[in-house]
């Protein structure tokens, strides 16, 4: 049975779980703080890895995000390589992938979410590459070293700042897109068109309206064009999916592949909270569950579930957004993440633009580049539903 010195328990070891920790002393918790994590190394910044990490220009010292001493003052225990494969919600047990078995008195599911391998020959071949996590990235970044070529199947935000990384360290990069221009349906026409150029731009051959048929022998892909390509490198910037395997196993709510929590980030459990990619949390401001896989929103829902656990909860209510960095260029969005109706793009001096996406007649997100006033007044704006601009 729990008692009063069992500890705030965090499974996974990302930036919401980190953010937990933190947030939980800041907010007065005295239990002790046990994290348990798949990854070999304690958290770690991600961002980096498909930018200045992987082109060299940064290094191993630049990863972690707290120092060892950090954990020590803050009495919290990481446990790396470690996974939880198990969880019993009524006795406030987890078991490990070693056999160890813990009683929390609090506990916080920051599982996080895997690559996507597409269904087709050959890309289950572990020749072939993802970027995820920082073995991942040393991975790739040891393979370019010997290689002249790469494909990067796969035009999302990892997609584009891998390619461009990769072009930039001397491979012939070819980026398979599936759509007309590279994130039509996220960002709209015109915002796909300036990423196609900026692609371009940096010597990265963007192959649109090209799926992926096959991989052979790991470094060959075939399209459905019937096209062969050897590529060297095949890196998979197809998506990631929600590790929520071990909430469904411990019978907590899970819709649409995410643990369901309220505004608070508390699931169906009693003393369980979820955070991050694998949340599917109670917005306040939306008035609805928002899925959201970013590295800022990450933190900010670690922070109120570690909040939250310390009996100092706070509501959800930012609009979801991020940054992106292709090359020297910045990107900024914020949205609900909604389908939207309307995209209006207004381009300003010296290659800047702004996008404004609408949702009956609503501001629902807005895009910028070079335009930060826009950005910064985008977010009030569609946390307001007020009308487009």
């Amino acid at each position: 049975m729990a008692t009063g010195t069992d500890p705030f328990l965090i499974i996974g070891g990302g930036p919401a779980a980190l953010s937990a920790a933190h947030a939980y002393r800041e907010a007065g918790g005295q239990r002790p703080i046990l994290m348990l994590s798949e990854d070999g190394e304690p958290p770690y910044l991600r961002p980096p890895l498909s930018k200045d990490f992987l082109r060299g220009e940064s290094g191993e010292d630049a990863l972690p995000i707290e120092s060892p001493a950090y954990y020590r003052e803050r009495r919290i225990e990481f446990s790396p390589g470690d996974p939880v494969t198990s969880m019993d919600t009524g006795a406030r047990t987890v078991t490990t992938r070693a056999g160890r078995t813990v009683t929390y008195g609090r506990c916080l599911l920051a599982t996080g979410s895997e690559p996507v391998r597409p269904d087709v020959p050959g890309a289950g071949d572990p020749a072939v590459l993802t970027l995820r996590s920082a073995a991942s990235a040393r991975l790739l970044r040891e393979r370019a070293d010997g290689a002249s070529g790469a494909v990067v199947v796969g035009s999302g935000f990892i997609g584009c700042e891998a390619a461009v990384s990769l072009a930039r360290r001397g491979l012939g990069v070819t980026m398979l897109c599936r759509d007309s221009v590279p994130q039509r349906r996220r960002l709209g026409a015109d915002a796909g068109r300036v990423l196609r150029d900026w692609l371009t731009g940096e010597g990265v051959e963007v192959r649109t309206g090209t799926a992926l048929a096959a991989v052979e022998d790991g470094r060959r892909v075939r399209t459905d064009r019937d096209e062969t390509i050897d590529a060297g490198i095949v890196l998979l910037a197809t998506g990631v999916r929600p590790r929520a395997d071990l909430a469904e196993q411990a019978g907590l709510t899970v819709e649409k592949g995410r643990i369901r929590t309220d505004e608070h980030l508390r699931t169906s459990a009693p003393e369980v909270f979820a955070a991050g990619d694998v949340a599917l949390a109670h917005n306040a401001a939306a008035r609805r569950p928002l899925p959201v896989e970013h590295w800022g929103e990450a933190e900010t829902m670690g922070e109120l579930a570690g909040r939250a656990a310390a009996d100092s909860p706070g509501r959800w209510t930012s609009v979801p957004g991020f940054w992106s960095v292709i090359g020297d260029r910045v990107l900024k969005y914020a949205a609900w993440g909604d389908e939207v109706d309307e995209a209006r793009f207004t381009g300003h001096s010296g290659g800047a633009f702004t996008v404004w996406y609408g949702r009956r007649g609503a501001t629902a997100g807005v895009l910028t580049h070079g335009a930060d006033e826009d950005y910064e007044a985008g977010a009030e704006l569609v946390r307001n539903g007020a009308p487009l601009p």
